[in-house]
């Protein structure tokens, strides 16, 4: 990359914002601007970027007139209202929310496995929801070989995918019950410290919920799979970073397990933590922080024909968020 880019950040003090600061640094992004917008209550503070302290300006409709590059991660509504501006104004947006993932004439891009979709764009390229990214690093390269039909999947969410305040809940209560006291939930429609919620976003006439159908949905556009079935459960965990899912998946050919780790330990973005004999398998407390998802447990499943169970573990912040939006961006 020899030019550089004048690049917005929208949401820039939100827990994915920050990361992708972080995400950019650590890369080498070649930004020679970088506008940090975020709400009117968050504008006038300051973050580091590099050797310089910035600050969060206002989101405004003039905010993109200079800009090449707009990062998005502030909410379905922001997008709505923002993204559209922003492309007037000349400026490409790589999306973090689900306004756009269903979207037909918008990308949906996870670039080790659909990068090429992003040549397609018309000015809005969106990033899949993080349980999904993290669970098809583990599942596409299996799909590229045994041909995947259908999966049951259990997610274990860390509160960070709910953002910065559910962070500081789940610290608060720990800290709260720990003295003796009782946890007031503010962020999580329960309690969450030493708890787990079968619940993540709202519920569906069918009785799942819209996270547990983003897997099915948005797989299908980023496999290229339209036949492809997914019946997901979420639930989140008192876990602060870092998801993993449990993932049993029915293929059209036969697949040993041996076979599954060459296919996943030749695919980019994901490496294999698999030893049983020595009690090693993915956790959220390893795994937080790194860029790779990490995929253990893998052995045939003995319900299904055809049949591979494993567990996927990857930062949700960082593949299933901001380090996607930043590969897009360095697609770009």
């Amino acid at each position: 990359m020899s030019k550089e880019y004048r690049i917005a950040v929208v949401g820039a003090t939100g827990a994915v914002g920050v990361e992708m600061l972080r995400v950019m640094e650590r890369r080498n992004f070649p930004v020679s601007k970088l506008k940090l917008l975020a709400s009117p209550r968050s504008a006038g503070t300051t973050l580091k970027f590099r050797d310089d302290e910035i600050m969060v300006e206002p989101l405004g409709v003039n905010s993109f007139e200079d800009i090449d590059v707009a990062l998005f991660s502030a909410g379905g509504g922001i997008s709505k209202e923002y993204a559209p501006i922003a492309v007037q104004s000349r400026a490409v947006v790589v999306d973090n929310s689900s306004a756009f993932r269903l979207q037909q004439d918008v990308p949906l891009v996870i670039p080790e496995i659909n990068g090429g979709d992003i040549a397609a764009h018309k000015g809005i390229i969106a990033n899949p929801n993080c349980t999904t990214a993290v669970a098809l690093m583990a599942l596409y390269p299996l799909h590229q070989k045994f041909r995947v039909k259908r999966v049951i999947a259990s997610s274990y969410q860390a509160v960070s995918g709910a953002g910065a305040r559910a962070i500081e809940e789940l610290k608060s209560q720990v800290k709260t019950l720990a003295g003796g006291g009782a946890a007031k939930p503010e962020v999580f429609p329960h309690q969450i410290a030493f708890n787990v919620i079968p619940q993540v976003d709202s519920f569906l006439e069918s009785g799942y919920t819209k996270e547990e159908m983003k897997l099915q949905e948005e797989g299908r556009r980023i496999m290229h799979h339209p036949n492809f079935r997914a019946s997901v459960t979420c639930v989140r965990v008192p876990v602060y970073r870092a998801h993993s899912v449990a993932v049993t998946a029915e293929f059209e050919s036969p697949v040993a397990a041996y076979e599954a780790r060459e296919a996943i330990s030749a695919f980019p973005g994901v490496r294999i933590c698999d030893d049983t004999s020595s009690q090693s398998y993915p956790m959220p407390l390893e795994v937080a922080g790194q860029d790779d998802c990490f995929v253990g447990r893998i052995r045939a499943d003995c319900a299904l024909e055809n049949g591979l169970s494993f567990w996927v573990c990857g930062d949700q912040l960082l593949k299933g968020a901001a380090l996607n939006a930043v590969q897009i961006a360095e697609a770009l």
